[in-house]
């Protein structure tokens, strides 16, 4: 596929300097760009190669100056990140194959289908499911009886989804990923043995989220477990039963949230933190990365950090008072052996 500065420069409504005419074949990253390359500096580490960089087309802000003679055509726009994030949706949308249903994917009784699916080989999906319109499913996906699969979703090869979870409109799942799976509930026995509780709920996945690799979100044992619209879930997370994960919230890789536990909306939680059961975590809260929390959070807006996890603060104060601490042991020692003479 080629695209013209021109045609780029209108998709993200840029201000074009140079050759409109300049014609991109490949997007590239600033470090291996050339001449027939679209790349973008928007982090200031990087402005430096604005210098010496060779591409087609360079996507920059609108303060930047840009004086390496290998560019053919400089677009300014407010966010070059974020001007970027709507070219590759463009640039995916254009790489698309035909929509098709195929010859050797298993559809069950009485699910229906939306227009313009693609169903790859060795899908299968069980009876009395709903599949939107837009839907892309890839090889090897299960997505089990009375399954909802919402609108321009797509599911990518070895996703599981278990009967009667409901995932919504333009929710992106990649592989390995597990929706549904039973919570890790057992009741201790007098025996010593645990008995298993048996999980009758499902998963509801919101719009508009994302959830990495071999991420696992377990069903509800009552009720639902709730991924709620514009969660971002990195890979190789665990969500258990009947958490409730609140709008626009980001969790990196190797987190971990107990069952029950309520995070609030637009919450920011870094890679193995882990977050115990039956919590409320409030609005806006930030928890770094290894953080272990084990109360409720109730104040909005605020990071917590450590283990067990502390205002964030609190715990920056605690880590520069232990740096004195051998210098303090120290001055003990000599005043111990000063006292006793």
């Amino acid at each position: 596929m080629q695209f013209t500065a021109r045609q780029i420069c209108e998709v993200i409504n840029g201000k074009l300097e140079g050759n409109p005419e300049a014609i991109v074949s490949k997007l590239s990253k600033i470090e291996e760009s050339d001449n027939s390359s679209l790349t973008f500096i928007s982090n200031p580490k990087y402005e430096t190669y604005a210098e010496s960089v060779t591409a087609a087309v360079l996507i920059v802000n609108e303060s930047l100056a840009v004086s390496s003679k290998q560019v053919q055509a400089v677009i300014r726009v407010a966010d070059p990140y974020s001007c970027l994030s709507k070219l590759l949706d463009v640039y995916s949308q254009a790489g698309q194959g035909k929509q098709e249903v195929a010859e050797w994917c298993h559809v069950g009784k009485d699910t229906i289908l939306g227009n313009n699916v693609s169903i790859a080989d060795f899908v299968y999906i069980g009876k009395n499911a709903k599949i939107g319109n837009n839907v892309t499913l890839y090889p090897h996906v299960y997505v089990g009886d009375e399954c909802e699969i919402g609108d321009d979703t797509i599911l990518y090869s070895g996703v599981k989804v278990y009967p009667r979870c409901v995932i919504g409109k333009r929710t992106i799942i990649h592989s390995g990923a597990v929706i549904g799976a039973d919570g890790f509930g057992f009741a201790p026995q007098a025996d010593g043995t645990f008995q298993k509780i048996q999980h009758v709920g499902n998963v509801v996945v919101g719009n508009d989220v994302e959830i990495g690799a071999n991420t696992c979100v377990d069903k509800a044992t009552l009720g639902s477990t709730l991924i709620k619209d514009g969660v971002k879930l990195d890979n190789l997370i665990q969500i258990a039963h009947n958490v409730e994960v609140g709008e626009n919230t980001v969790m990196a890789a190797l987190a971990g949230v107990s069952g029950s536990t309520k995070i609030g909306k637009n919450n920011m939680v870094g890679g193995q933190a882990g977050i115990t059961g039956h919590l409320v975590i409030a609005d806006g809260t930030k928890i770094q990365a290894q953080a272990a929390v084990i109360k409720n959070i109730d104040t909005p807006n605020k990071g917590f950090s450590g283990t067990p996890a502390v205002d964030a603060r609190e715990h920056y104060r605690q880590l520069a008072a232990l740096k004195q601490l051998p210098d303090l042991i120290k001055k003990i020692a000599q005043l111990e052996k000063k006292i006793n003479g």
